[in-house]
């Protein structure tokens, strides 16, 4: 009996960590230290090192119809401005990331992944100037994952409404969250969407949404959140993951509430 109770009890405490755990997402990986770089390989890998809940990319598509990974829509190369979507593939591979890496393809940054143990890859699609183009990127991409067999370790993120549609559409199952910060809780819980995924600006704008979405069943992530007093006010507000470039700080953090 005695050991049916310490079971039950040890249960119940789990139980409620996991209710109220806040996790972290590393923004562009765990890029500020040493050999990383932003959307680096290298900065996936570190970002499952420091196991944290997730690691956020963003990917284009190339002229030619290759996905590749940069948060910027335009590169440098030999001191000239590229646009990301104007630019074939072959150029692009000559951009060096700050850690020397090349830019990497979307392909090249999953088969990294999927040597990774800790966390999960929050894929951002970034809006491009078509949705025909937007279209190719989504179903490339989702593909690509599913191939892989990477199905339950992805989520997906965009600022785009044709994007966060697309890839509900091509992946179900996956949680979808939509960026934009101009959408309610209830508008999100009628797209079918996993949850919003806002500037801390908007919830400190939009108080009650928070609390909104937790009783429509939604998610919230907040980003990106890096001074001290801001991840605070992060966590007072009961998000449930929080977008950084500071992923140890925000883990010390939450380690001490």
């Amino acid at each position: 009996m005695k050991k049916v109770s310490l079971s039950l009890i040890s249960f119940l405490i789990i139980a409620i960590a996991n209710i109220n755990a806040q996790e972290v997402i590393a923004h562009r990986g765990y890029w500020k230290t040493d050999g990383s770089a932003q959307n680096s390989i290298a900065a996936l890998v570190k970002a499952d090192e420091i196991r944290v809940y997730g690691s956020e990319v963003d990917i284009w598509l190339s002229s030619d119809g290759v996905p590749v990974v940069n948060h910027d829509a335009d590169v440098t190369l030999n001191g000239d401005k590229l646009m990301v979507q104007e630019t074939p593939f072959a150029t692009l591979r000559k951009v060096k990331l700050a850690n020397g890496e090349p830019l990497p393809t979307v392909e090249e940054y999953l088969d990294a992944f999927k040597k990774c143990n800790n966390i999960k890859l929050i894929i951002e699609f970034k809006t491009h100037n078509t949705k025909e183009r937007e279209d190719e990127l989504a179903r490339k991409v989702i593909d690509m994952v599913k191939e892989k067999g990477l199905q339950n370790k992805v989520e997906y993120i965009s600022f785009g409404i044709n994007f966060v549609q697309q890839a509900k559409r091509l992946h179900p199952e996956a949680p979808v969250y939509y960026l934009n910060g101009d959408l309610s809780p209830q508008i999100i819980k009628k797209m079918g969407l996993a949850g919003l995924d806002y500037h801390f600006n908007v919830l400190n704008k939009n108080t009650n949404w928070v609390s909104e979405a937790h009783d429509l069943g939604l998610k919230v992530n907040v980003w990106t959140v890096n001074k001290e007093e801001d991840i605070q006010k992060a966590i007072n507000q009961k998000v449930d993951f929080i977008t950084t470039d500071e992923p140890l700080l925000v883990k010390e953090i939450l380690s001490k509430q």
